[in-house]
């Protein structure tokens, strides 16, 4: 006998098999395996929605296995219209396992679109685990389907909603009651206006509520859709033979005993009128005009010290997975969205294809063409080595206990611990810990009644030297820490720090300031510092020094472009000659016609040439007592971009957030 295991987030199975029984099933399945499908395996018995040809036309819910008869689905687009099924679980409704239903959850042409044939509406359709079928009608078919909507819309002007009609992903999120899970739902836009993304949690008393409510009706082709008013027969279609249906003298010991008149309203009426509305009534979660699509989401529910939160980490077609929380401020419907980490799992940008999670070993699952990962749901350490970082990064995993940014344990009695997600304000968790009150000059600019610590309390600041030549574009790099942190540019001035003025040729970005052109003016001492909830902090300090055209045009004038380039070699002798002092640049009628050292000042630019751009600006321009000055500069400056080089390779991992310990192999 052989054991198979299957983990994941529809749950963990087991089956067991005996190789002398096992068959070839080559061509007895008329499934196109890339065809979209959704199955569970429950009591011995699986339940499947797929295509049931090769051709994608047959659409059917089938239930295989077990000791019952084999069901399915009608062939009516009534019933199933070109679904495409995504997920299906079997939920309880409570503790008469003869009431168990299997949901499945699919998007399909509407029928009630009017006259809008492509229109697509997300369903959540039902049946009975123990339904065998009528005993005239429906004869080994469905007899308890019903479908209802899922709508996932963020409300707008005049009443008019963005709809997300396609389903990507379908996640049940398990709570102590097995009867009520969350159900987490990630959809996607149709419109050729726009590219959105939306993800809507639903509570299963709402999917119960719509499918107790009316059916939908419709007579003949000129009627409009609306509710049924007439009589419903007894017992109700859609509900299963049990101990809650039976009455005294109207006993169903299965559904080949309900009445032909049940069977037919089913038949005619498998659509509820009410729709089903996400909790809020409104999406946790929207992404629109991104450079890639969510395919799949799984969320853990972690406790931390201020309440419980939802992890959502959702996986994406390039090889990522972004972990997000959404936080919801007091009594109002408005959520926050927080990315807490965005995580390039695989190298080369592929989609994921398989998103499952472990909370027992605290670990996520990934899986791609390109092959198989683990990463840790929380990686603490990766949110810098101070208080403020630690709470900024409000992660409902990690928490700051006196020391470092450790994982947080419910329960555990720790003096120094602080964690605070739904505010993330180190200016009052962090006071008492690796700084103290600061002096008034240190109050936050937009919350006055609260302290801030110096930035230099918080981490040394990296500084450094660019060299950019005037009239040719140069970067300042600078890339904050975390996701939510604004960046701003400073420059000192001869008294004070002045915000750096941004056009169209001085520009921020998300990973510095870029000069298009520069000019001899721009040059000066630029600070980079990043804000969070009214924490500012210090990330670099940069020297800009702007190399002028007319002293490049003298410099080039008195020598040969081959002298530079085997200055560049490390061979300074040749074709040196005598150069002007320092004091003599500036001096008008200096500067050269020729324009032969443009490509030789983009090699000395470059990162790799920096150290010999300051040997040879030293050496070329300035007289012996500069050039003794300048030497020992150059020698710190080295000394400084070596430690700055091997601290950025020690933080990179910090700053993008991504999983140090990454494991994956090829497949």
């Amino acid at each position: 006998m052989c054991s198979f295991i299957y983990v994941g987030h529809r749950g963990e199975h087991v089956f067991t098999m005996d190789p002398k029984n096992v068959e070839n099933g080559r061509g007895k399945i008329p499934h196109d395996p890339s065809l979209p499908f959704a199955s569970t395996f429950s009591g011995g018995e699986l339940f499947t929605g797929l295509t049931a040809d090769f051709l994608g036309r047959d659409s059917v819910i089938f239930r295989s296995l077990g000791g019952r008869s084999t069901m399915r689905t009608e062939t009516d687009h009534k019933i199933l219209h070109d679904p495409k099924f995504v997920a299906s679980h079997l939920i309880p409704d409570n503790d008469d396992r003869d009431d168990d239903k299997v949901y499945f959850f699919f998007t399909e042409k509407a029928t009630e679109a009017g006259d809008r044939e492509e229109a697509i509406h997300t369903r959540v359709g039902r049946v009975c685990a123990n339904d065998v079928g009528g005993q005239r009608v429906l004869v080994n078919k469905w007899s308890t389907f019903i479908k209802a909507r899922l709508v996932c819309s963020v409300p707008g002007p005049h009443g008019i909603d963005t709809h997300f009609n396609q389903l990507e992903d379908v996640f049940l999120l398990r709570t102590k009651d097995e009867r009520n899970p969350d159900i987490y739902a990630i959809f996607s836009t149709i419109s050729n206006v726009f590219q959105g993304f939306a993800v809507c949690v639903y509570r299963m008393a709402d999917i119960r509520e719509a499918f107790n409510g009316p059916f939908a009706h419709k007579e003949g082709p000129d009627y409009q859709w609306g509710a049924y008013e007439g009589r419903v027969p007894y017992p109700r279609p859609g509900v299963c033979p049990s101990k809650i249906t039976n009455q005294p003298g109207r006993e169903f010991a299965s559904t080949k005993d309900f009445p032909d008149s049940v069977l037919q309203f089913a038949r005619g009426h498998p659509l509820m009128w009410r729709p089903v509305q996400p909790a809020l009534r409104q999406p946790v979660l929207v992404k629109a005009n991104i450079p890639y699509r969510l395919k799949q989401i799984v969320v853990d529910r972690v406790e931390a010290e201020d309440g419980q939160y939802d992890v959502m980490f959702i996986s994406t077609d390039v090889g990522s997975v972004l972990k997000i929380i959404a936080l919801h401020a007091g009594n109002s419907l408005e959520t926050e969205e927080v990315t807490l980490e965005e995580l390039q799992v695989f190298k080369v940008p592929t989609p994921i294809t398989s998103l499952d999670i472990s909370v027992k070993r605290q670990a996520l699952y990934l899986g791609s063409g390109a092959g198989v990962a683990q990463v840790k749901l929380h990686r603490c350490q990766t949110y810098g080595k101070a208080c403020a970082e630690c709470c900024l990064a409000r992660d409902p995993y990690c928490a700051w206990d006196g020391a470092s940014c450790a994982p947080y344990v419910p329960g555990s009695k720790r003096r120094y611990r602080r964690q605070d997600i739904r505010h993330g304000n180190p200016a009052l968790q962090c006071l008492d810990q690796n700084f103290g009150v600061q002096s008034h000059k240190h109050l936050l600019p937009d919350t006055m009644t609260m302290l801030c610590p110096s930035p230099e309390d918080v981490e040394e600041t990296e500084d450094g030297v660019v060299y950019g030549a005037e009239n040719n574009s140069t970067f300042l790099e600078c890339v904050p820490r975390s996701p939510q942190a604004s960046v701003v540019w400073l420059v000192q001035g001869d008294e004070r720090q002045e915000e750096v003025k941004l056009d169209d040729r001085v520009i921020s970005t998300d990973q510095g300031l870029l000069f298009r052109r520069l000019l001899n003016q721009d040059a000066g001492v630029y600070i980079c510092r990043s804000r969070e909830f009214g924490f500012t902090q210090t990330l670099s300090r940069i020297t800009l020094e702007v190399l002028q055209g007319d002293t490049l045009d003298e410099l080039v004038g008195q020598r040969d472009n081959a002298g530079l380039s085997d200055f560049l070699k490390d061979r300074p002798g040749a074709g040196y000659r005598s150069w002007m002092p320092c004091h003599s640049f500036g001096r008008p009628g200096l500067v050269g016609q020729s324009r032969l050292w443009f490509k030789d000042v983009m090699q000395m630019i470059g990162p790799s040439n920096l150290p010999h751009v300051e040997e040879y600006c030293e050496r070329m321009w300035c007289n012996e007592k500069l050039r003794r000055k300048h030497k020992g500069m150059v020698e710190k400056y080295r000394q400084a971009q070596e430690s700055a080089r091997k601290a950025r390779s020690k933080s990179s991992g910090e700053r993008n957030r991504t999983p140090r310990d990454l494991r994956a192999r090829e497949q």
